[in-house]
C-alpha cells in the first residue's frame, strides 16, 4: 500500500510517513512502518500482517514504549510480555497491527522514569512516584494513532489491553473499537505491587 501524508482533524502539523520493510521475528515476519509526527519529531512504528484494509475489525495492540521492558527485560512491569504477547496473537491469527508509540514511561521520558523507579525503591507506588515527581498518572495521548489507522487503511480494531481508559481514549478521537481483548501476562513476584496498584488506582481489569 502506498502511504500518502495524513492529516489529524485538528490540521497541521501533518504525520508523515516515511516507508515501510519487512521485519523477521520469531512469530511472523511483519511490515514494519514508520512514521514522523510533526509537531514533535518523534518516530512512532506499526508492524502489521495480512490484510488489514478491507474494513474489517483488525486485531491490534498501541504499546506505548518501555525501553525497560521491551527491551532490557525488566520484571518490574508487564509491558515486555505483553509486546511479545501481542505479536504472538497477531501472527497466530494472521492478520492485525500493532502501534509501537514512542511515549516513555506513560509520557514523563525515561529519565524521569528512572527517577519514579527510586522512589519505587523507597516505598512508593506507580502513581504515587509520578506524583512525587510532580507529573501526573499518565501523560500518554494518543491522537497520533488515527492519522496512522487512517494511513494504514485500518478503521475498526479488536483491541488488546486491560486499560478500559485507552478504549475510551481512542474512542473519543474517533477510533471505533469494536472489542477490547484482555492482555494479561508477565505477572511476576517483582511486579505484584505494580500490577495491584494498576488495577486500584488506574482502573485496569484484571480477573484473579
Amino acid at each position: 500500500m502506498e502511504h500518502q501524508q495524513v492529516q489529524t482533524d485538528a490540521g497541521p502539523p501533518p504525520l508523515t510517513p516515511i516507508g515501510a520493510c519487512e521485519l523477521p521475528t520469531p512469530w511472523a515476519t511483519f511490515m514494519l512502518h514508520g512514521f514522523v509526527d510533526e509537531a514533535s519529531g518523534k518516530e512512532h512504528l506499526a508492524l502489521t500482517l495480512g490484510t488489514i484494509d478491507d474494513g474489517a475489525p483488525v486485531l491490534g495492540r498501541v504499546h506505548s514504549e518501555c525501553l525497560t521492558g521491551d527491551a532490557l527485560f525488566s520484571q518490574r512491569c508487564d509491558c515486555g510480555a505483553q509486546l511479545e504477547e501481542a505479536l504472538r496473537r497477531i501472527a497466530r491469527e494472521g492478520r492485525g497491527v500493532l502501534l509501537y508509540l514512542r511515549q516513555e514511561g506513560r509520557g514523563i521520558g525515561l529519565a524521569n522514569k528512572i527517577r519514579a523507579y527510586r522512589l519505587q525503591d523507597g516505598g512508593a507506588d506507580t502513581v504515587e512516584a509520578n506524583n512525587l515527581l510532580g507529573f501526573p498518572a499518565d501523560l500518554r495521548r494518543y491522537e497520533i494513532c488515527k492519522p496512522i489507522l487512517a494511513s494504514l487503511g485500518i478503521t475498526h480494531l479488536k483491541l488488546m489491553t486491560n486499560n478500559p481508559r485507552k478504549v475510551d481514549a481512542l474512542t473519543q478521537i474517533g477510533i471505533e473499537v469494536s472489542e477490547r481483548v484482555g492482555l494479561q501476562v508477565g505477572r511476576n513476584p517483582a511486579n505484584h505491587h505494580y500490577l495491584a496498584t494498576k488495577r486500584k488506582k488506574l482502573g485496569h481489569l484484571f480477573s484473579g
